[in-house]
C-alpha cells in the first residue's frame, strides 16, 4: 500500500511522506514545501499545507526551488501550463518567517516562551529545560556559547531569524536570546526553522525537527 494513502491528513507531518517534484526523492513533509495552482493558473506557496487542490512538493531549500522554476518542473507536475516567477522564492522565505513569528507569539501568550539571557540561562540549568534555544542570527556568538555551557541537556538551536525579526514578532526591543518549552509549538518551530534554514543557510544534512524529535522526545 502506498504510504500516502495509508496515512490520513490527521497524521503528524513528520510521519507523512511526499515526493519532491525535482529530485523524485520521497521525504517527510516537514522537509518539503507544498505548492498549488490557483484558479488563475499561478503557482502559489502553501507553507501550512492546507490549501485545496493537488499539491506539488519541493525540497525546502532555495536552490531546489530555483531549479524547479527554471526547469519547468511545476508545469510537468501539474500536467498543464502554469505561471511561476522567480519572485516565488522570496515569497516562500517571507511566509516562513511570518509563520515562525506567529508561532513565537503564540508561545509567548501560552506561557511557553522564555525571554532574556538571565531567564533563559536559569531555565536551561533547571531540571526541566526548554526544548528550543532561539538565538538571533546576528547576535554575538559568545552569549550562545555561555548558554550552551550552562545547559543540563543540549537544546535544539533555532538561529535563522534576525534580532529585528525576533523583536518584531515578540513586541520587544533587542531580542537576542529566547527559549521555548517542550510541546507542539516547539516541534513546529523546529520544523519551520529547518525549512527556513534551507533558504538562508543552504540545505542541512539533518533538520532541526529531526534533532528535536530525537533529543527531546516531544509529544
Amino acid at each position: 500500500m502506498n504510504l500516502h494513502t495509508a496515512l490520513s491528513d490527521d497524521t503528524p507531518a513528520d510521519m507523512r511522506e511526499r515526493c519532491c517534484i525535482v529530485t523524485r526523492r520521497v521525504l517527510p513533509e516537514e522537509e518539503l514545501l507544498r505548492f498549488v495552482v490557483d484558479p488563475q493558473g499561478a503557482v502559489v506557496p502553501d507553507v501550512a499545507a492546507r490549501l485545496p487542490g493537488r499539491g506539488m512538493w519541493v525540497s525546502a531549500n532555495r536552490g531546489m526551488l530555483e531549479r524547479a522554476i527554471a526547469k519547468g518542473h511545476f508545469s510537468r507536475a501539474a500536467k498543464a501550463s502554469v505561471t511561476v516567477t522567480a519572485e516565488l522564492v522570496n515569497r516562500v522565505e517571507n511566509l516562513l518567517v511570518a509563520r515562525m513569528a506567529g508561532d513565537l507569539g503564540l508561545a509567548r501568550r501560552a506561557g511557553k516562551l522564555i525571554l532574556g539571557y538571565e531567564n533563559v540561562a536559569r531555565a536551561l540549568a533547571s531540571d526541566f529545560p526548554p526544548a528550543l534555544l532561539v538565538e538571533a542570527s546576528d547576535g554575538a556568538a559568545d552569549g550562545r556559547r555561555k548558554l550552551l555551557g550552562i545547559a543540563k541537556e543540549a537544546p535544539v538551536i533555532v538561529d535563522c531569524l534576525t534580532r529585528a525579526e525576533l523583536s518584531l514578532a515578540l513586541g520587544r526591543e533587542n531580542v537576542v536570546h529566547a527559549a521555548v518549552k517542550s510541546g507542539r509549538l516547539a516541534e513546529r518551530l523546529a520544523a519551520d526553522a529547518g525549512r527556513l534554514g534551507g533558504f538562508r543557510c543552504g540545505p542541512a544534512s539533518e533538520t532541526a525537527a529531526e534533532t528535536l524529535s530525537e533529543t527531546q522526545g516531544l509529544e
